[in-house]
């Protein structure tokens, strides 16, 4: 009987290591994911930017 509630409550620790590893997984991954859609953000802005100030550039001369 011993035996048998041992593993259980590993099974239970197990599940919430097992909760906490992935959740911090998924935080990270959110995180990466956010910070990058940032940055396409910025460079597609730029770039933009940076085309059409080379357009208006030629219309003046």
């Amino acid at each position: 009987m011993a035996r048998i509630l041992f593993i259980a409550a590993l099974v239970v620790v197990g599940f919430i290591v097992l909760g906490s590893v992935l959740g911090l997984i998924f935080s990270a991954l959110k995180w990466i994911l956010i910070i990058g859609a940032i940055a396409l953000i910025i460079s597609v802005i730029l770039k933009i930017t940076r085309s059409s100030g080379s357009r208006s550039g030629h219309y003046g001369h």
